[in-house]
């Protein structure tokens, strides 16, 4: 598949699938979409002093590479899992000049299927794996719904698999997606979380926050 790479709006890159029609981050930001959605909505909001991640599309390392800086801003320790269908190649995530260049060479340079340090507060478990082989063996805090559009890669938005992350997430567990679509609200609603529609990054008016009561 061929893949494109993207400057956006924030001058950060992103990638773009022509056959897809489909960017991996958003065009008016990529960081700064990124650090809205899944940073500040999710991330920031677990007062846990060690806090296990799941992120459910890994793609260019950008969400890993921010939840590192924040964990070494905040001195907690975080035990992140990334889950990837198909892993980009050297010559695409080489290319990428991110903030960092060093931790997030360390994030793809980083042996799949096992976990290990990428900085002194976190540890990477980057899993090869379509979402819906994952058999959800731990618990998590914060999950990073960061997948294709609904309408792009359907199948991945599925209520049994909401379910399966509800079942998997520790009470008070917080997942957040830049996605605000009814459908998929009402399938977290139906999975047992809590959702609220909050502001959206730049150039998309919301995007979905759901909880775990505690």
């Amino acid at each position: 598949m061929k893949i494109e790479i993207q400057l956006t709006a924030d001058g950060s890159p992103t990638l773009f699938l022509p056959e897809m029609d489909e960017h991996y981050h958003s065009v008016n930001g990529a960081v700064r979409e990124s650090q809205h959605v899944y940073i500040e909505a999710g991330f920031k909001q677990c007062r846990k002093s060690e806090i296990h991640v799941l992120e459910m599309g890994f793609g260019t390392g950008l969400n890993v590479l921010l939840t590192a800086l924040e964990a070494e801003n905040q001195k907690i320790k975080v035990f992140y899992t990334g889950l990837e269908k198909f892993p980009l190649p050297a010559k695409i995530t080489d290319r990428l000049n991110y903030s960092e260049t060093a931790l997030f060479r360390a994030i793809h340079l980083a042996e799949w299927e096992k976990s290990v340090p990428v900085n002194p507060y976190l540890y990477l478990k980057k899993i090869r794996t379509d979402f819906r082989d994952f058999n959800f063996p731990d618990k998590y805090d914060v999950v990073y719904y960061d997948a294709f559009a609904p309408d792009k890669q359907p199948g991945v938005w599925s209520s049994e698999l909401f379910d399966r992350i509800f079942s998997s997430m520790n009470r008070g567990g917080i997942i957040t997606t830049y996605c605000a679509k009814g459908n998929v609200r009402r399938m977290m609603q139906q999975a047992g979380f809590a959702v609220e529609r909050i502001p959206g990054p730049p150039g998309k008016r919301e995007m979905l926050r759901a909880v775990i009561d505690n």
